[in-house]
């Protein structure tokens, strides 16, 4: 018999996911919003990996960052404000074969949602978080956010806002448990794309702060640092953030942390002088919870029942 050796036939999947697969309802954030970027980016991610659109799911707060499962021809729930984790957290638990997505805001997360985002760290399961951090109250129209800077003028600091900001990367990397924080920005598309990728492929729960343009209420935040690369500086390390060649040369200014150096990636997240952007830490051998629910995924009623009379035959009097 005649024809080609197997090992040099090529392998077509069945199906093959373009970009079109993943593209949801026609975004509706105002032109040049940063959150533009981020949404091609993880639909480029989508396609990368091959993700199932059925398999594949997107959780939201409230806040213009949350308008994300709309865009997303995917399974999405937008929820309530600041509750995201608990909701992606229960689709894991019960679902660990899908992929699950978290997009929140620097007011979904960092103020009503801190609590469940603090115990969503340390649970460590499986999913890939999005903070998309614009310093400001885009929604409700111009609000003093927990991450604005001290001085911002807003509609509830018309004189400046007189506290100090949190720094989501300080507070994520002091929590027990943490396995995967990053941080990147909307205008380096290339940057923020390969910062995605690797979060999706870590194991536990990818943090990814991504720096974020609000060009109606806080359009010369972040003008500077666009203009002058001089002002970022690019974490590397063979076992971090794969930089491209065009990344690399854009900035001058770079740094050799290995991300699995805690106390360095501590200091790194507390510059003030420079962006950092990059892998701050990672260690896939942290526990997951989700592993844990998984304990009983596919028993049938019966046996549920079965665990839950034995449990009860504990306590008859």
């Amino acid at each position: 018999m005649f024809g080609l050796q197997s090992e040099c036939m090529l392998h077509v999947p069945e199906q093959y996911h373009t970009l079109s697969d993943y593209e949801g309802a026609q975004p509706r954030w105002c032109p040049s919003c940063g959150d533009h970027a981020v949404l091609t980016a993880v639909q480029k991610v989508c396609r990368e990996k091959q993700l199932p659109p059925e398999k594949t799911v997107f959780v939201s707060g409230i806040g213009c960052s949350s308008r994300f499962p709309h865009y997303m021809k995917t399974y999405g729930f937008h929820g309530l404000h600041g509750r995201p984790f608990p909701v992606a957290e229960g689709i894991k638990f019960r679902r660990p074969d899908l992929d699950v997505f978290v997009a929140t805001g620097d007011g979904d997360c960092c103020s009503i949602g801190a609590g469940h985002w603090i115990h969503a760290i340390r649970y460590n399961m499986n999913m890939t978080v999005m903070l998309l951090d614009n310093e400001i109250y885009g929604l409700t129209k111009m609000q003093t956010s927990p991450t604005s800077r001290k001085g911002t003028i807003s509609n509830t600091h018309p004189h400046g806002s007189i506290l100090p900001p949190i720094n989501p990367l300080i507070t994520t990397l002091g929590v027990a448990n943490a396995s995967f924080v990053a941080q990147t920005v909307d205008w380096n598309p290339a940057h923020l794309y390969s910062t995605l990728l690797a979060a999706h492929s870590h194991q536990g729960f990818s943090f990814v702060r991504i720096l974020q343009r609000c060009p109606h209420f806080s359009p010369n935040l972040f003008a500077e640092e666009i203009s002058n690369p001089d002002l970022t500086v690019l974490l590397t390390h063979e076992n971090g953030i794969e930089a491209v060649e065009e990344v690399q040369k854009m900035y001058k200014n770079s740094v050799v942390h290995d991300p699995a150096d805690m106390n360095e990636a501590r200091e790194i997240a507390q510059r003030e002088d420079l962006i950092p952007i990059g892998l701050f830490f990672c260690d896939p051998s942290k526990e997951q919870y989700d592993k844990y629910g998984a304990s009983n995924i596919g028993f049938s009623p019966q046996k549920k029942a079965d665990a839950l009379n034995v449990e009860f035959e504990k306590y008859a009097v």
